[in-house]
This record gives C-alpha cells, sequence and structure tokens, in this order.
C-alpha cells in the first residue's frame, strides 16, 4: 500500500487542537475562563481514564480503550495548557503596568527589544516617521521608585535614533503607558516622548545578522528601486526599502505572505541545502547537521521572533512532507509543532498570521496531494499538477480565514500565485547565494544579485496587473459568519467538482458569472456614485473626508497620512476645488496628505481648532497654507458654516488646549474639531480622533450629536464611550481605518456595540472608499467602492 492510499495519523491533531482552544479562552476571556476549562479538562481526562481501565478489564474492543486513552492524553494535555495560561493571564491581569496603563502614567523602563523596529505607514504626530518596536520588560521607574518585573511591552517612538536598533538590544526609554487593544498577553503599551535614554550594545551574534541583512540590502541595491526593495522581503522578510505602492499591489493580488518569513521561505532553503548536500555526495547525517546549521543561520538573520520561528517549524513540517513522500509523518509532526511552539509563545494562539501558516501547511501535505493525483489522471505534466495544486490547496484551506479576518476574499489569488510559482524558487535562492557572497566579498555579490532581476520583474509584473483586475477582491462579511459562508461555498464546489455533470455546470456557472461581473466592474457607472454626498477616502491609517458642496465643490476634512492616496481619491471624485479644508486636529494621520490635497486645486481656506499644538503639527500645517498662498482660519466651537448646500456645526472640542509640548500629543486627540454636516443625504457627525474626555464634555454640555451617520472616533479604537455612540444613534457607522494596523483598530468591542444599535457598519480598509448617498427613493444609502455594494 502506498503512503498516499494509507490512513492519515491523525491521534495528535486533538490534543493540538485542544490545547489551542485552551489557550485562546485563556487569551480572550481571562484567567478564570482558563481555570475552568481546566478543571473541566482535568475531570474529562479523570473519567476518560476511568473508562480505560474498566474497559480494559471487562474486555471492551481496543479500539474503544485506544479512543478512551486518547482522550485522557489530549484532555490532561488541554488541562496543563488551560494552566499555564491562566497563569500567564493572571500575570498581566494584575501586572504592576496594568493600573498604570489605565491611568495613563509615565515611567522610565527598561526592555530588551524582541524583533526590529518597524515603520508605521505614515507620519508620527509631529512630521516624522513612527516605529512599533516589540520589547521584554526588566523595570520600570515611577514616582514609586524601581521595580524589577517582566512582561511584553509595545512602544511606539519616532523613527530618530530608534531605527537602527537590533533585536537583543537593552534600551532605557521614558515614555506615557497606555492600554493595550489586542488581547496577546501584552502589558501596556508605551509611547516614547524622546529618543532612548540609554542604548547597551546588541550582541554579537544579532550584529553579525544586521550586518547581513545591510550588506543584503546594499547588494540589492544595485537592482531597479522596486526589486531592490523586494529582493531582501522575499529572502529574509525585511520590507523596510520596499515602496508602499508595491506592498498595496501584492496585498490586493493575495502575495503578501511571498514578503514575510513563512514556511515556503525555509523549506526553499533548506532544500536547496539538501541538494547541494546530496550533490557533494555527503552523508545523511553528516547533511542533517548543514541543514541545522542552515536553519539556525537563516532563523537569526530572519530574527528569531515568534513568526519567523513558527515559519521554521511550518517549513520543516513541509519539507519533511515533500522530501519523504509520507504524508503520515507530516501530520503529527505539524500537530507536535503546533503544541510546542503555543507553550513557547502563546501568543501566537490569536495570530491570524499563526492560523494562516499552520493551515497552509496542513493543505500542502494532505490537500496538495490529493489534487496532483487527480490531475496527474488527467495526463497533466507533473510540474504544472503540483505548481496548481499547490496555489489551489493554499487557496482552499485559508479562504475562510482570510475573509474571517479581512471580510474579503481573493479571486485573482490562485492565479497569480499559479503564475510567479516558478520564479519564487530562483529569486530566494539567488539572494540566499547574494547574502552569503555580501558577508564574505561585495563583488561578486553585486554580480549574483543581477540574475534576480528577470524573475523579479515578473513578479513584480504580476503583482501589479493582478492587483489592477476589476473586482479581484470580493467582499464578504468578517468574522464567523464570512469564514463560515466561504468554507460552504468551497465544500459545494468540491464536493460538485467530483462528477462530471456538476463541473460542467460550474464551468457554465463561472463563465456566466465572470461575463456579467467583469465588464460591470470595468465599465461601472457607480464611481464616483451619483449624487454622493460624503466619502471616507481609502488613505490608510488615518483619516480623508469629502463632503459634497453642491456647486461642483468639495470640503474636505482631514487628508490623511500619505499625499498620494488623498490626491487619487479626489482625483476619482472629480475634485477640482475645495471650498475648505479642515484639519481636525494636529496629528499627522490626519494632516500628513495635505499636499496631495492641495496640489493643483483652488483651495479657499485651511481651518485647524484652537489649538497650536503638538508644535511639529502646527508647523506642518501652516507651512503648507503658505506654500500653496492659502489662508489659515481657526473654526470654534458654536460656528456655523454654509457652502452650498452643506451646513457645518462646529460642536467641539469643549476641553482646553494643551499648554505645553510635552502633554501635547496625549492630548491632542481631545482637541479635535467635532462637525455636523448637514447633507441631503442626511446628517453626519465627523468627529476626528476625539477621545472619551472629549465626548462626554459634549455630553455634559447638553451637545446634541444625534445623527445618521458617525464616523467612529479614532478609526473605532476603545477610546469611545459607549454613552457617546447610544447619544449618536447612528443608522450607519463609518470606520477610517488602515488595513494590519499595528493598533488593533478597529476594536471589536466598539464595532459590536455600534452593531447592536442596529447601524450598518463600513470599513476602508475592506471596503476602500466609503460614499453617503441619497437613493432615488431619498433615503439614505451607502457605496463601497471595492465591491460596489449599496446598502440601504
Amino acid at each position: 500500500m502506498t503512503d498516499r492510499a494509507r490512513p492519515l495519523d491523525l491521534r495528535l491533531v486533538p490534543s493540538a487542537a485542544i490545547c489551542w482552544a485552551a489557550t485562546i479562552v485563556g487569551m480572550l476571556a481571562g484567567w478564570r475562563a482558563a481555570a475552568t476549562l481546566g478543571l473541566g479538562l482535568a475531570g474529562a481526562g479523570a473519567l476518560a481514564a476511568g473508562i480505560a481501565l474498566w474497559g480494559r478489564r471487562r474486555g471492551v474492543p481496543s479500539t474503544v480503550v485506544g479512543v478512551a486513552v486518547a482522550t485522557v492524553a489530549a484532555a490532561l494535555l488541554g488541562a496543563g495548557f488551560a494552566a499555564a495560561i491562566a497563569v500567564r493571564a493572571h500575570a498581566v491581569a494584575v501586572h504592576p503596568l496594568a493600573g498604570k496603563a489605565a491611568d495613563g502614567a509615565s515611567a522610565t523602563l527598561i526592555v530588551v527589544l524582541a524583533d526590529d523596529p518597524k515603520p508605521l505607514r505614515g507620519q508620527g504626530f509631529g512630521g516624522a516617521r513612527r516605529l512599533m518596536i516589540r520589547a521584554s520588560l526588566q523595570s520600570v521607574t515611577d514616582a514609586g521608585g524601581t521595580t524589577g518585573v517582566g512582561g511584553s511591552v509595545v512602544v511606539f517612538a519616532e523613527a530618530a535614533q530608534w531605527e537602527n536598533l537590533l533585536p537583543g538590544q537593552r534600551v532605557t526609554l521614558r515614555g506615557r503607558l497606555t492600554e493595550p487593544e489586542r488581547s496577546d498577553l501584552t502589558v501596556a503599551v508605551v509611547r516614547a516622548t524622546g529618543p532612548p535614554v540609554r542604548i547597551d550594545p546588541p550582541s554579537t551574534i544579532q550584529r553579525w545578522a544586521g550586518a547581513v541583512r545591510e550588506r543584503l540590502a546594499s547588494a540589492a541595491s544595485a537592482l531597479p528601486l522596486d526589486q531592490a526593495g523586494l529582493l531582501p522581503g522575499l529572502v529574509v522578510g525585511d520590507t523596510s526599502a520596499l515602496p508602499q505602492g508595491v506592498k498595496d499591489a501584492f496585498t490586493a493580488a493575495g502575495l503578501s505572505h511571498l514578503t514575510a518569513v513563512s514556511g515556503a521561505n525555509v523549506s526553499i532553503v533548506l532544500g536547496a541545502v539538501l541538494l547541494l548536500v546530496r550533490c557533494a555526495g555527503i552523508g545523511p547525517r553528516a547533511g542533517a547537521v548543514l541543514a541545522g546549521v542552515a536553519l539556525a543561520a537563516f532563523v537569526v538573520i530572519a530574527r528569531p521572533s515568534p513568526s519567523v520561528l513558527r515559519a521554521a517549524a511550518m517549513g520543516s513540517v513541509a519539507l519533511l512532507a515533500l522530501v519523504t513522500g509520507r504524508r503520515r509523518q507530516a501530520i503529527p509532526a505539524l500537530a507536535a509543532a503546533v503544541v510546542v511552539l503555543l507553550a513557547l509563545f502563546p501568543a501566537l494562539a490569536v495570530d491570524f498570521g499563526f492560523a494562516l501558516s499552520v493551515a497552509a501547511t496542513a493543505g500542502l501535505v494532505v490537500v496538495s496531494p490529493v489534487l496532483v493525483d487527480r490531475l496527474r489522471e488527467r495526463c497533466w505534466p507533473r510540474w504544472v499538477a503540483e505548481m496548481c495544486a499547490v496555489a489551489v490547496a493554499a487557496f482552499v484551506v485559508t479562504a475562510p480565514l482570510v475573509a474571517a479576518m479581512s471580510g474579503t476574499v481573493s479571486i485573482v489569488s490562485i492565479v497569480a500565485n499559479i503564475l510567479v510559482a516558478p520564479v519564487v524558487a530562483p529569486i530566494t535562492v539567488v539572494g540566499a547565494v547574494t547574502a552569503v557572497l555580501a558577508a564574505l566579498w561585495a563583488p561578486p555579490a553585486a554580480l549574483v544579485v543581477r540574475l534576480a532581476g528577470p524573475p523579479l520583474w515578473w513578479l513584480l509584473e504580476v503583482a501589479d496587473r493582478a492587483a489592477a483586475v476589476p473586482g479581484g477582491t470580493v467582499a464578504v462579511a468578517g468574522g464567523v459568519t464570512g469564514a463560515a459562508v466561504v468554507a460552504l461555498v468551497l465544500a459545494v464546489a468540491a464536493v460538485a467538482a467530483r462528477h462530471r455533470w456538476s463541473r460542467r455546470i460550474l464551468l457554465a456557472l463561472g463563465i456566466g458569472v465572470a461575463t456579467v461581473w467583469v465588464p460591470t466592474r470595468v465599465y461601472s457607472p457607480g464611481w464616483p456614485a451619483d449624487g454622493w454626498s460624503f466619502v471616507a477616502c481609502d488613505v490608510g491609517q488615518g483619516d480623508g473626508l469629502v463632503l459634497a458642496t453642491g456647486d461642483g465643490r468639495a470640503v474636505v476634512v482631514d487628508a490623511g497620512p500619505d499625499p498620494g492616496p488623498m490626491d487619487r481619491c479626489l482625483r476619482r471624485l472629480g475634485v477640482g476645488e475645495i471650498a475648505l479644508l479642515i484639519v481636525t486636529h494636529l496629528h499627522a494621520d490626519h494632516y500628513g496628505g495635505l499636499e496631495g490635497a492641495l496640489g493643483g486645486r483652488a483651495v479657499g481656506a485651511i481651518a485647524i481648532g484652537p489649538a497650536s499644538l503638538p508644535g511639529g503639527g502646527f508647523r506642518f500645517v501652516s507651512g503648507a497654507a503658505a506654500r500653496a498662498d492659502v489662508p489659515l482660519v481657526r473654526l470654534e466651537p458654536g460656528r456655523d458654516l454654509v457652502l452650498g448646500h452643506l451646513r457645518l456645526q462646529v460642536l467641539g472640542p469643549l476641553v482646553p488646549p494643551p499648554r505645553t509640548e510635552a502633554t501635547a500629543d496625549d492630548a491632542a486627540n481631545d482637541t479635535s474639531l467635532v462637525i455636523r454636516a448637514h447633507t441631503p443625504a442626511g446628517t453626519i457627525l465627523l468627529t476626528g480622533d476625539v477621545e472619551e474626555a472629549g465626548q462626554r464634555a459634549l455630553l455634559r454640555a447638553g451637545v446634541s450629536v444625534r445623527a445618521d451617520v458617525l464616523k467612529l472616533p479614532h478609526h473605532g479604537s476603545r477610546t469611545t464611550a459607549p454613552e457617546f455612540i447610544a447619544a449618536v444613534r447612528p443608522r450607519l457607522a463609518v470606520i477610517s481605518v488602515g488595513a494590519d494596523n499595528p493598533f488593533g483598530h478597529p476594536n471589536p468591542g466598539i464595532v459590536d456595540r455600534v452593531t447592536a444599535l442596529g447601524a450598518v457598519t463600513m470599513r476602508t480598509d475592506t471596503d476602500g472608499d466609503v460614499a453617503v448617498v441619497r437613493s432615488g427613493s431619498g433615503a439614505l444609502a451607502v457605496v463601497g467602492r471595492s465591491h460596489g455594494t449599496i446598502v440601504p
């Protein structure tokens, strides 16, 4: 019997699933729920043990006894995981920083970096680039003294003097503490108030790894700009030099997994090493040692973060299946890898990347071989069958998870991944060879790297063309509902594909849908939506809002973090004249794209609120106004403006502006202009980033905030007061937010609260530009540009 004909060895799968579920419960529901679950699992294990003992004595069939024994093992292992996550979750709940973070206190911390500083899209509050840094806490010093304490923290800082830090470096910093948005065992978020106070030197091995990455990037600079930024991303996951436009194209085309360290990278690198070992005639034991050394070096260079270690484990499992051809061994290895990784890094349990990696690996070793056999039976060449099977298997097992995570499904990703499959391995191998040579001697590395030029060009071309396919991304419901719908569709398609008559029906249906869908997407007259009154532009992690005045002009409220997306949105809307450009507050995710709005357009005035701090933001906005020769004016609460058929009421801010630069960044959100717009489609409440203090000040003052449409404050952050949402009672909530942002926006609890009031929710990260219109019947309607859905 061939290995593929034998049943899969699934004995460890229940244990892995229970451990994963127990960890999720502890992370999301808290330590009490985890402790309760642990007790329940321990009881179930004891009951199963009793059944197993009783069955052996009474001669019960061995199959029943075997199931009972497996249940004992799974239940007890799960109980252990539940107890462990309960202890960790309790430690986070009672952590000394928890209370300080809730109060927004400031402190001096000593931390050890866990990964490279990651640049955030757009600029920081003062106009500088911002970074996100994951670190391990060592001590905290405040007015109460110094406390030695552990835990994970996330640091946000300006790029200056932070961007060249390496993992493992110990840094002393001063910052303001805030509560984390995500339930991933992070004890606090730290917003650094300046450069590091002290920086300890990195370890020798991290200096070496940093030098290899730097020399690889230097060698890649011999290539064109896009290719030079892409190569380090494909080899070691370094996307710091990758242009944002390329990142966006890869995401839309379903190719973004290529620029993150994944199991595929590991499999390719190890496969190349094993091939060299075999060609050199080296024995299996020595070859295994060399492969292990190569794997360790790769992990160090790519950074030994949980995501990279996850990739190393998944890639090793996939390589085991491909090299040995034994699926039976791969599934237990995968389950064991899940258990070990969750034991070491429990935060992976709520990481979509981990779920996608596990699903993709399982699809590679379980689904892909079956598809290859089916295609081979139809006389497909082996290499074509394997290439297509891998892409289809990866899509089938990950699409429900992607739908749950993003509310979208890419219908071009299968074709795009098939088209780029032949070049990914050569690029990775050439890049790895370049990295090795660059670490030894730069001139030959600069020559070898040019071999990657043609395949990199093809990869970029496919990504660009796939991203440009109209309707290439289909919006679906997010969360469990979206995952269930996509899984059901895929299951029906899989069953139908087993029969010739149903395959013909599917083919006819697909051709019919394409015949209607593609021309509709290409020639759709639906954008800009007829009679639009308000548009939330997809500008990434920021706000860029447009209101029509009805006389050919528009009012722009905030301009997003970058000029390009704001300019493109206004061009799509045909806006050539801006009556008034309002900056709600002086944070760069609201003013960073000013040049994109001002460029080539007539602008009546730029308006800001009462605050002139943060100073960097004020200088940026006033400088942009001066360069464009546009007057800078201030708006105060109580002001009414009428522009065409648009009426604007300035409701806030009602909190005093900050007095010092030191407090300006923290206080700026609550100094946001809060404006109620009266449009033909209904009333729209524009809230900037106003937080609970500013919201409650409005309610205490008796200001009516009732509106048909609510632009959720602060990108849907948890800093929205429940009573504020209840007072607005919106029919539609619009969330201006960037895809995969590091802040956890929007907060699921806030979204659930809005939905519970009966409001429809639209998001720019999944729906693209969002337009509020007046339908033919005169009722309020909303249109999402990415999929043209109209929701009354």
